[in-house]
């Protein structure tokens, strides 16, 4: 086994409290952990630590919380660690040239894609959104650009027909901490090998908003269901359906298939009720919502809302509203 490295970990989500994880039960030293400054959280607006720093409080590891990384102060306090190496793992903060060459084997970022793929902040989102086949995670040597460093190892994963943003949220969560380790050992015994990226071949994993998630019904329903899972957990696929006495409901959809076929009715319109669904056209073929939320209430199978909505749900009508 290799020499132990000492190990400045920065991060702040589960994902990367995950990897943190992993490196302290592994032989090397954590010796610093680094995340954002607590933020307020909940109703009464309290003040809430992130996942690294309860990890690291934990385990009675150091925690710095700087606003960023301009003030020399803040440089002198992370260099004064003399780490072999940082880690990074969805971190939030930008970190300048003095800050990637301080370590003794620079800076290593796990992100969430097959690079060149999905640079930026929402690539996994982006993966299930695009109808990619596949995804993973790529180690790489971290530069003054945004996830372009050159790639050290790659891990991959299937993306299945009925994975969300969620569940592979959950499989990168398990294929990342032992990438990580492995980069580790290899770097530690100076065996890596780092493959610049193809510049050609990026593409941009932009942040995702909450108004990306109203349903286009003029959209395929192959693209509509690719995009519903990928707002699975946040911000959640919805539609605005409007009653009788012109109220607006904003109605999330959980879950949903696409239906096969050619169908003459505007996109938008109910072409079958039944139990285990509402089927709706779509600008190709159809999709079938079987699991809806109702605003301030729980997310429900289609045969739960059939029974107190039935109204609303009627072949031939509007999905966005009775009457239209």
């Amino acid at each position: 086994m290799s020499q132990p490295l000492n190990i400045i970990f920065a991060g702040t989500p589960d994902f990367a409290a995950k990897h943190l994880a992993a490196l302290i039960n592994s032989h090397h030293n954590v010796i610093a952990v680094y995340c954002p400054p607590d933020k307020p959280s909940g109703r009464g607006k309290k003040l809430t630590a992130c996942a690294t720093k309860l990890l690291a409080i934990e385990n009675n590891i150091p925690v710095e919380q700087p606003q960023h990384f301009k003030e020399s102060e803040n440089q002198a306090t992370l260099i004064n660690y003399q780490a072999d190496i940082m880690v990074v793992v969805a971190y939030g903060l930008l970190l300048p040239k003095v800050i990637l060459d301080a370590p003794r084997l620079g800076c290593i970022n796990v992100h969430g894609s097959i690079l060149p793929q999905w640079r930026g902040a929402a690539p996994i989102q982006r993966a299930v959104e695009a109808g990619d086949l596949e995804t993973g995670v790529t180690i790489m040597q971290m530069d003054e650009g945004l996830d372009t460093g050159d790639m050290i190892l790659k891990a991959t994963c299937e993306i299945s027909p009925q994975d969300t943003s969620a569940s592979i949220y959950d499989k990168l969560s398990a294929l990342g901490p032992q990438a990580l380790i492995e980069t580790l050992q290899l770097m530690a015994e100076s065996k890596h090998q780092a493959e610049p990226q193809n510049n050609a071949l990026a593409s941009y994993a932009a942040k995702l908003h909450k108004d990306e998630a109203e349903l286009d019904w003029q959209l395929p329903a192959k693209t509509l269901h690719q995009k519903l899972r990928a707002y699975i957990p946040w911000p959640v696929a919805q539609f605005t359906f409007t009653d009788d006495k012109q109220k607006q409901h904003r109605i999330r959809t959980w879950q949903a298939s696409v239906v096969e076929g050619n169908f003459s009715e505007a996109a938008g319109t109910i072409l079958h009720v039944d139990k285990t669904g509402v089927t709706i056209a779509t600008g190709e073929q159809a999709l079938k919502l079987e699991i809806l939320q109702l605003p301030g209430k729980k997310a429900l199978p289609f045969s739960d809302l059939l029974n107190g909505r039935a109204e609303w749900f009627q072949k031939g009508q509007s999905i966005n509203g009775l009457g239209k």
